[in-house]
């Protein structure tokens, strides 16, 4: 694919796909943890402040109200109606129906709406084998103490989850928290009356002391207790008849369901099994996106030291090798970069490695960043003009006019210390070593956006750079600042048109054709970052999209031999699960963090959350005493966690939609205020060093 301004497009029409779904998965997921983990439903009686009616408390199990008033009525002698409360449980409703089966008992079964849409296979098997159904509310909420919102969606769901399963609305209610018709009482009494107004029978149970023959109704929990208990029972010969409650007291005990109703009960079902599926899936993405963002942590800290320890002893370019001294090409591709280019220019004239052709690439620009450049007026500064053709073709068109057999390439908006091009070079003088990576910092850090992006940089960039050295992977030679072997860029045939990520394509190219690729911390250079978010989101989209392709494009080198093959099975095998993989999974960690504050333990999900963070901080802390760095920039870490982090996954999350559905993704200009520099003086800090 050609990177190319007018071969692309933009992805934007994707979006809407990600705001279909993302709210989709939304609700159904935080309607499962309202409704499974019981948000507003009180699962605790309060004392009842007044007794239950007389009416009730010396009257049957069974209660009706209605414009009669308070009726209630009792099994006839020596006739048992067996009622089982909760579920359905995939482990004991099976073990009571088989048991049920097996005396050819049939009772009635008061269940969890939510239960019954989990497992709508067991609520069939209950009506299929002759057993009636009532509501046990939605959640088993304490109706007395729940909130008019709550009260209302533990009938009304529980109703459209059986409308579903059962194909029944069902009339009979067994209030959670009750046993006894005494136990109506208080506040439990007042919410009694009120589901009798929405057409309602109450069951509650007759007390235990009261003795078979009398006729009664037997409350049961789905526990191994209550099994044993209940085939005790069911051995009773002081007992005639087990019955349901409406055969007992010749009650009908459902109302018709409409077709309306039973799809509405369906969706029920679905969205229920699909929370529970989220829900779940959740759980385990949290596991391994958890355990991936820990490891890296440990692997770069840990890989950080032993670079810090082979510097200057086990790797190529240590003391006992030459200095390298040859001159230098720089090559400083430009387009419209009129605010930064004399900075950049200026800083390079002013290396301590003084021999150097610096070859500035205009390509295209609309204003005057050619005129600029030539106005410096030194004779190592030579301009190129040529028509707008991308970032590659621009430094190919550089190195073609190259003099020297080491190149250096700088981005037109950064600024070079004076002993960078020097230190960045002296990799080189081993043969094997065809690039090396210099250390690109952050110059515009007044801003939030830009302290975060400094903070990125030390702890994610370069870090990784260690780390690559010491496991010979390094991906990425930035465009920033990074020194090459003429012959090595010629072996690969230059700089690459195919990707977006021409400088991640090129150096994943050198690791191919056997080339070794180094970082050299000291050689530090200032580049200007995104000062705002849209700024920020095409140059990291772009950056993205241009490593997924490269990824792609190189993805042979994991099965290769050799320096390539160690190259892709490392480095490749790195960027994929932590540069992709991760950044997919790591929303599930925010979202799932939010799910537990709201439906599960927020103690030990603030824990979880401020102990990862507290991670990070730490190996942050280490990365910036490396860099030299103070280490005050790290209050704003975690406020970064809030923004900038779910930027960086919604960018990562696009550019696979983008790749996934074929889109071309067009260049992304930053636009450049000039201060780079600012770290280290800007532009006039080095005229007076350039007249030396």
């Amino acid at each position: 694919m050609k990177a190319r301004h007018k071969q692309s497009r933009d992805p934007r029409g994707h979006w809407l796909l990600l705001l279909l779904v993302l709210p989709v998965m939304a609700a159904v997921l935080f309607f499962e943890g309202w409704t499974s983990h019981e948000v507003d439903a009180a699962k605790t009686r309060s004392p009842c402040t007044s007794p239950a009616p007389d009416a009730v408390a010396r009257g049957g199990p069974v209660v009706g109200i209605n414009g009669n008033g308070v009726q209630t009525a009792s099994m006839p002698a020596r006739t048992v109606a067996l009622t089982f409360d909760g579920g359905p449980n995939p482990v004991w409703t099976p073990r009571f129906l088989d048991l049920l089966r097996q005396h050819r008992v049939r009772a009635t079964f008061f269940l969890f709406g939510s239960e019954a849409a989990r497992y709508p296979e067991l609520v069939r098997r209950i009506r299929a084998e002759g057993h009636e159904i009532g509501s046990n509310t939605y959640t088993g909420a304490v109706l007395g103490e729940s909130s008019p919102t709550r009260f209302s969606a533990e009938l009304d769901l529980t109703e459209s989850a059986l409308a579903s399963t059962a194909g029944r609305h069902p009339k009979l209610l067994r209030m959670p928290r009750t046993t006894t018709p005494d136990t109506l009482c208080g506040r439990e009494w007042r919410a009694a009356r009120q589901a009798a107004t929405r057409g309602y029978v109450l069951v509650a149970a007759d007390a235990e002391s009261r003795k078979a023959r009398q006729g009664l109704v037997r409350q049961f929990s789905q526990t191994s207790l209550a099994y044993g208990e209940t085939k005790k029972l069911l051995k009773n010969r002081n007992v005639d008849r087990f019955t349901t409650v409406s055969d007992g007291m010749r009650l009908d005990p459902y109302e018709p369901v409409s077709t309306a109703e039973r799809w509405q009960g369906t969706a029920l079902v679905w969205v229920t099994k699909l929370g529970d599926a989220f829900s779940n899936a959740m759980t385990w993405v949290l596991g391994i996106a958890g355990t991936l963002g820990l490891l890296r942590l440990a692997l770069l800290a840990y890989f950080a030291r032993t670079h810090v320890r082979r510097l200057e002893s086990s790797r190529p370019g240590a003391p006992w090798l030459p200095e390298v001294t040859e001159p230098v090409t720089v090559l400083v591709p430009a387009y419209n970069e009129e605010a930064g280019i004399e900075s950049t220019v200026l800083s390079l004239l002013a290396s301590t490695h003084r021999q150097l052709q610096i070859i500035v690439i205009d390509d295209g620009s609309t204003d005057r960043t050619a005129d600029i450049a030539e106005g410096i007026g030194d004779p190592r500064v030579q301009v190129i003009r040529k028509l707008n053709e991308g970032k590659a073709v621009a430094l190919n068109t550089g190195l073609a006019h190259a003099r020297h057999d080491i190149v250096v390439m700088v981005d037109a908006d950064t600024v070079f210390e004076a002993d960078a091009i020097r230190r960045l070079i002296q990799p080189l003088a081993h043969p094997a070593v065809g690039a090396v990576s210099g250390n690109a910092k952050v110059g515009n850090r007044r801003r939030l956006l830009a302290k975060w992006q400094h903070l990125e940089y030390c702890f994610g960039f370069n870090l990784d750079r260690r780390m690559f050295e010491v496991l010979e992977c390094m991906t990425t030679v930035p465009g920033a600042i990074g020194a090459y072997r003429r012959d090595a860029l010629v072996s690969v045939g230059g700089v690459s048109e195919d990707t977006l990520a021409e400088d991640t394509d090129l150096t994943m190219a050198l690791w191919r054709a056997g080339w070794r690729v180094l970082y050299e911390e000291s050689a530090v250079a200032w580049t200007e970052v995104p000062t705002s978010l849209g700024q920020l989101w095409r140059q990291r989209y772009r950056w993205c999209y241009g490593t997924i392709q490269a990824m792609w494009k190189h993805r042979g080198a994991v099965l290769d031999r050799g320096v390539s093959g160690r190259f892709g099975r490392r480095g490749l095998t790195y960027i994929a699960l932590f540069q992709v993989v991760l950044p997919l999974l790591a929303p599930v960690i925010d979202v799932f963090a939010l799910y537990a504050v709201l439906f599960l333990d927020s103690w030990l999900a603030g824990a979880v959350w401020f102990s990862f963070v507290g991670a990070q901080l730490v190996c942050a802390h280490y990365a910036l005493k490396l860099d030299g760095e103070k280490v005050g920039a790290l209050w704003s870490m975690p406020f970064q966690l809030f923004v900038y982090r779910q930027l960086t996954y919604l960018v990562v999350i696009q550019s696979m939609v983008a790749l996934l559905f074929g889109s071309r993704l067009k260049w992304h200009r930053m636009r450049r205020s000039g201060s780079a520099g600012e770290q280290i003086g800007g532009a006039d800090s080095y005229k007076s060093l350039t007249t030396r």
